[in-house]
């Protein structure tokens, strides 16, 4: 499998990879010392090459891992839900950010030979360069379909639950495609323009308990979104990812937009775009109350199978 690999990037891409031993890892790591981060199967170590440059070596079990590309500014999660370390993002910077990653997942679902679904598009998956640029990352639970598959079969349901598209859980609501990642887009960017989860049961109101749904009441109400000290062009920004976020999050997959014209109405000014219909049904608000008090427990993503068992994969 990995001659078929090495086979491929090079002849493809003239891409030369390198393939390092166990002992060789062992020794860059400095007997895995530089801690960047930790999931729930695999610990990711920040290591200096003989060349000086950065990378970061992922462990994926007691033998096995990847080297890639180091990104200084770590995950996106760091910077909209503000941690220690974290950098405030101008809007302009956060709507720079969304565009990289749309067009990062649109060339996953059209740019390949094959389309790459990759089912777990979320904050912290989102990694950024030192100069912010996005790199949609991780992908444990992507799958591969021909270009002209618009019905995808899957056995278990996968993602992170509070980004998963509904059709992912009830086959009813439509079939499996690439608007599920729209749809996790569409969450992304709702937390990105709001700077925060999306789900809070902390705060004292309850109309706020989920962003989405107190965004679409404002906005269909003509009530302004009030976030702290913003300016007027802010606010347009804000309302312009708001309203895409909300056409990207319709419960049925066919209503929501593709990414190609994701970019578009990112692109164009906010008094051309239409409010969507209301995203949710009474009976999917329930679902995602559910769905969410689970995920307030974990942020882990997970592949469900028909039993009561889970796999994790982070």
């Amino acid at each position: 499998m990995y001659d078929g690999v090495e086979e491929f990037l090079t002849s493809h891409n003239n891409l030369m990879p390198i393939r390092y031993c166990y002992s060789e890892i062992r020794k860059m790591t400095k007997n895995f010392n530089d801690k960047l981060g930790e999931g729930g199967y695999d610990t990711v170590f920040k290591v200096t090459l003989r060349s000086g440059q950065l990378v970061a070596v992922k462990m994926l079990g007691s033998k096995r891992a990847l080297v890639y590309e180091f990104m200084p500014n770590g995950s996106l999660n760091k910077h909209i839900f503000l941690q220690e370390g974290s950098v405030l993002l101008s809007y302009e910077k956060i709507l720079d950010i969304a565009f990289g990653v749309a067009r990062g997942i649109e060339y996953l679902h059209q740019g390949c030979d094959m389309q790459i679904l990759h089912f777990d598009i979320k904050p912290h998956n989102i990694l950024l360069d030192e100069s912010f640029r996005p790199t949609v990352s991780d992908f444990g639970l992507a799958k591969l379909y021909s270009l002209d598959e618009n019905n995808l079969s899957l056995t278990a349901a996968r993602g992170t639950l509070g980004y998963m598209a509904p059709e992912l859980f009830y086959k009813s609501i439509g079939n499996v495609s690439y608007k599920a990642d729209v749809y996790s887009f569409g969450m992304l960017l709702m937390e990105m323009a709001g700077r925060r989860k999306n789900w809070n049961s902390l705060t004292d109101n309850s109309s706020h308990v989920y962003f989405p749904t107190w965004v679409f009441d404002q906005l269909h109400n003509g009530e302004p979104i009030e976030l702290e000290d913003i300016t007027e062009k802010e606010k347009e920004l804000i309302t312009k990812m708001l309203m895409v976020a909300l056409w990207c999050i319709q419960m049925k997959p066919n209503d929501r937009p593709s990414m190609s014209r994701v970019i578009e109405m990112l692109e164009g000014e906010v008094d051309c775009l239409q409010l969507p219909p209301r995203p949710f049904l009474t009976s999917m608000e329930r679902l995602v109350d559910n769905i969410l008090d689970i995920s307030n427990q974990s942020l882990s993503s997970i592949e469900w199978g028909e039993s009561s068992q889970s796999t994790y994969n982070h």
